[in-house]
């Protein structure tokens, strides 16, 4: 397998951090194939960056050296076996300072640890401070360890990956449930009555208010899974399947209607239907949302009966209170023109058309405030 050192070091971060378990057993294994092999020294490596760490040793106490002065540099380049009967007579280790000064290592194998994925992150190795060989048994011993080190040390990260997925999943489902309580406490506080519906019109999900009205109205519990034809008022049943199928084509519509008339649960509401759509788009169902508009109906006929009274008040006040006055103009006309001179005329006069002034008036302001009335219905 090709590829590049960052690759190969993005690896061996997944193995820096063992667990004390998993240390336990690398060092049982050091200290076997320390054994097997009749060595002083047995270490399990990993090479980072620029350090050699000891994650697993027998015979040293040293955690690290410099990966410049480490002999497994070259084992992670093979696939086999790298062994050095005598360090002292290799050209390219000879001058290394271990061999040069202490510990004067002078035998050096090592098995690489390769991983599942193909990456040589380190290596098994077994160290002397005498020239030697490793027997056949040997030789394979080391390299069945090595393999059976890197199956602990990826059984123990990935372990450690499934503990941190699972926190994470974890932590998501109670953000989750957290939102969904918040949600809810929002969605059974409103009086409004909230109702989602499949296509099919199974019921979803409700709210109190939703469930409280059909059980006021109905009688009827509703539950997850009914029909919700089944709590459709057969008076607007026609009308609301025809909403319900514009809703599943993707556009919302409101309307309003009157609900159980003629009996002492008649009320009116104004229900939109929104369709609601999964993550790809598609229309799954529908969210019904009704609010009670019975009292602003009923202030509506309130208001609608005063205005005929307005009106009926204003023709009476235009034609039957003006009549009279216009009479007598027509009179204080005709005085005029007959030139009829009497007392008091120019205050009769005037009298009567400060009535005619003040009844037109009366008249104007009541058609005011019977346009004002409408407008308040209107809106």
């Amino acid at each position: 397998m090709k590829y590049t050192e960052q690759q190969r070091l993005t690896a061996v971060e997944r193995f820096k951090q063992l667990d004390t378990s998993i240390t336990t057993d690398l060092n049982e294994i050091v200290a076997l194939v320390a054994q097997i092999c009749g060595t002083p020294v047995a270490l399990v490596t990993l090479l980072d960056n620029d350090t050699q760490w000891f994650k697993a040793s027998v015979g040293t106490e040293v955690e690290c050296t410099p990966r410049g002065m480490s002999f497994c540099n070259n084992t992670i380049k093979h696939q086999h076996l790298n062994i050095i009967g005598d360090l002292q007579a290799h050209p390219e280790h000879c001058s290394n300072p271990l061999v040069t000064g202490e510990p004067f290592v002078r035998f050096y194998a090592g098995a690489p640890l390769i991983t599942k994925d193909g990456y040589a992150i380190g290596s098994l190795c077994v160290i002397d401070m005498q020239p030697r060989e490793l027997t056949p048994h040997q030789q394979k011993a080391l390299q069945v360890m090595g393999k059976q080190v890197v199956n602990l040390m990826e059984l123990n990260w990935s372990l450690n990956t499934l503990a941190e997925q699972r926190e994470k999943e974890l932590k998501h489902a109670t953000a989750i449930s957290e939102s969904e309580l918040k949600l809810k406490a929002i969605f059974d506080s409103s009086n409004d009555t909230h109702i989602l519906v499949g296509r099919n019109y199974e019921v979803l999900a409700f709210n109190k208010s939703a469930a409280a009205f059909i059980k006021a109205a109905y009688r009827r519990k509703i539950s997850h899974g009914d029909c919700l034809l089944d709590f459709t008022d057969p008076t607007i049943l026609n009308q609301f399947k025809k909403y319900f199928s514009i809703a599943l084509t993707g556009r919302s519509i409101k309307r309003e209607w009157m609900l159980m008339p003629g009996t002492t649960n008649a009320c009116w509401k104004v229900t939109t239907f929104i369709p609601v759509r999964n993550k790809t788009g598609d229309v799954i169902g529908v969210a019904l949302n009704s609010t009670d508009i019975t009292h602003h109906k009923k202030q509506e006929a309130y208001i609608n009966v005063q205005n005929e009274a307005l009106n009926r008040i204003a023709i009476i006040q235009s034609h039957e209170l003006r009549r009279p006055v216009a009479s007598l103009l027509g009179i204080m006309d005709l005085i005029k023109m007959e030139n009829v001179s009497f007392n008091y005329f120019d205050m009769m006069e005037l009298t009567v058309n400060e009535l005619d002034e003040k009844i037109r008036g009366i008249v104007k302001d009541s058609e005011n405030t019977l346009h004002g009335r409408h407008l308040a219905v209107v809106a």
